[in-house]
């Protein structure tokens, strides 16, 4: 067994850019939604004229896509991803667009037929409606409330139940409805996480920030060192990540 001081330098070595999740084979595992959404989005892809990824992340999932439509554009809001996007989809023929995450969309309006996104940070309705043409599809996998919660209650604590239930489909399809969507399609899963070692967790956290927003080794050493005690004795830390799909059309 490697030692928890090297186990955590390795992981604060580690690149955190893209969603590229290949680090963590044999280090943490989770479960996948039954929809499977990237050949899902493949199949919308195929059908459609004009997209738009929005948050593409390195546009890994977007560039797994088999085929992609004469005009296919995504956004990004950070700037090492932006870099990596470009030179994975570039290729492909999609343009990436610098845009933050906040911001409206840069598009004019009723530009796309289909708009997709995976794990965006919050989905704009309003925007999203704007640029979907009449007939238009967005097509998304989200991140549902109290996400892999047992790693942030880990570090910070209970979470007020607002918190908790944050990101819930149910907020989020009102929402959809207010900015003049229709629900096609809404199913939520949670599903099983387990965490190997204490780097995945370290790792983890550094890639997905948003989690613990404070988090640094220096700052929760000590709960790191006991969080890899726990996993030498007792086994895999495990979690549950909570995901919905939303298939919404533009009337």
């Amino acid at each position: 067994m490697r030692s928890f001081d090297v186990l955590v330098a390795e992981a604060e070595s580690a690149p955190t850019e893209g969603w590229d999740f290949s680090w963590f084979e044999g280090r943490a595992t989770e479960q996948r939604p039954s929809w499977r959404y990237a050949h899902a989005m493949g199949e919308q892809l195929r059908h459609a004229g004009a997209s738009l990824d929005v948050q593409t992340g390195g546009g890994e999932v977007l560039a797994s896509a088999p085929s992609l439509p004469p005009l296919a554009v995504a956004t990004e809001g950070w700037p090492p991803n932006v870099a990596k996007a470009t030179a994975l989809l570039h290729p492909r023929g999609a343009v990436v667009v610098a845009s933050p995450e906040d911001a409206p969309l840069p598009f004019a309006a009723e530009a796309f037929d289909l708009v997709t996104s995976r794990h965006p940070v919050k989905a704009d309705f309003e925007e999203i409606a704007r640029v979907l043409r009449p007939g238009g599809t967005y097509f998304a996998q989200h991140v549902g409330p109290a996400s892999v919660f047992e790693v942030v209650e880990y570090f910070l604590g209970p979470q007020p139940e607002e918190i908790r239930q944050g990101r819930h489909p149910d907020q989020e399809r009102a929402e959809a409805e207010a900015a003049g969507l229709e629900v096609v399609d809404l199913r939520a899963e949670r599903l099983r996480m387990e965490f190997f070692d204490v780097g995945a967790v370290v790792h983890f956290l550094r890639k997905v920030v948003w989690m613990v927003p404070d988090f640094s080794v220096e700052k929760y050493r000590p709960r790191l060192r006991e969080l890899h005690e726990q996993i030498q004795t007792d086994g895999p830390f495990v979690a549950h990540s909570s995901r919905h799909l939303f298939r919404l059309r533009k009337p």
